[in-house]
């Protein structure tokens, strides 16, 4: 059997609930911190960073844009590129999905805490056989989802630091670190089964606690970008990419909403509107032209932007060996 399972419950009794003051006192002038992704996402940008890199406006290498905007945060790989090489004064980040806005906000607020708990669970995990790592994966899935009604996610509270840490464990050792909801908004992604996953990279979780402290992170829609970015700002969409086929469809994390040509629409306009404030802005998204070159739904509804084509490496197909280099595009109003 396993041993009890830790932090399935956050009690007075138990909690060490720092405000971390000294974390949220905004750095100015931060020294160059090695900072990365902390948690897995579907579609994640590590892998093209080089690529996107060449494409990044040149008045942000310049210095001449400081504000940096991305509404569909995810794991974040640009924002941690970009934070880290470029002078950012300010940057919004958001997305749909509350757990995931969730995390966010209890490692720019509360990092020591959340680490403490998943040392816990480091220690906890390393000690377990094959099996018993297997139920305590899903004693802690079935505890994240029970625990799921407790949750208020438009009030900060110390109920959200055990609840950023189970997901970031569960993230770690799930299959493919997937974050998929089914219809009841019950997490259900099967065990990984892996040997040494890494719950948390301990200074990189501080350093990406220190880089937030420039950040307003928000659950919102991308449209709310018309009201909070005005000019001279650097906005980046990734949003969940158009399917290029059956088997690569994965437009829905949030259980909520799936992401259809609809949306895709809609993502166009608002690019187009904030394209007229003088905003510099890039948009990632498959490209359909892998297996249609007849389909032109990005040329249709981003007429007079510069689509570019970049090489990633993408499961091609429901089964994941399967992968090969495909395109995929970045477009940009520069």
């Amino acid at each position: 059997m396993v041993s009890e399972v830790i932090v399935l419950h956050w009690s007075s009794e138990t909690a060490n609930f720092k405000t971390n003051k000294c974390m949220q006192t905004l750095f100015p002038e931060l020294k160059i911190l090695k900072v990365k992704p902390f948690i897995k996402w579907v579609g994640g940008k590590g892998q093209l960073l080089n690529s996107i890199n060449n494409h990044y406006p040149i008045e942000l290498k310049q210095g001449k844009i400081n504000k940096y905007y991305e509404p569909f945060l995810g794991g974040g790989a640009v924002f941690f590129d970009i934070i880290k090489k470029y002078n950012i004064k300010t940057a919004y980040l958001s997305d749909l999905n509350e757990e995931l806005i969730l995390v966010y906000k209890v490692v720019q607020r509360n990092v020591y805490d959340l680490i403490e708990l998943l040392e816990k669970y480091k220690k906890q995990y390393s000690k377990l056989t094959k099996k018993d790592r297997n139920d305590l994966f899903y004693s802690i899935r079935l505890s994240y989802n029970i625990n799921r009604f407790n949750i208020n996610h438009k009030k900060y509270s110390e109920l959200w630091i055990p609840r950023a840490a189970q997901m970031i464990f569960l993230n770690k050792t799930c299959f493919n670190g997937l974050y998929r909801l089914n219809r009841k908004g019950k997490f259900n992604v099967p065990f990984g089964k892996y040997e040494r996953p890494k719950f948390y990279d301990k200074e990189n979780l501080i350093n990406v606690s220190k880089v937030l402290q420039k950040a307003i992170i928000k659950v919102a829609d991308f449209s709310n970008l018309k009201d909070e970015v005005n000019k001279n700002a650097f906005v980046y969409f990734d949003p969940p990419y158009r399917p290029i086929s059956k088997t690569s469809s994965f437009t829905s994390y949030t259980g909520k909403m799936i992401f259809d040509d609809k949306h895709q629409i809609r993502l166009s306009k608002t690019f187009k509107e904030l394209g007229k404030r003088d905003n510099k802005l890039m948009l990632s998204n498959s490209d359909p032209k892998n297996t249609n070159p007849n389909d032109i739904f990005f040329e249709k509804h981003y007429t007079g932007f510069n689509i570019n084509r970049v090489l990633a490496s993408r499961a091609i197909n429901s089964k994941g060996n399967k992968r090969g280099k495909i395109n995929e595009l970045l477009i940009t109003n520069f």
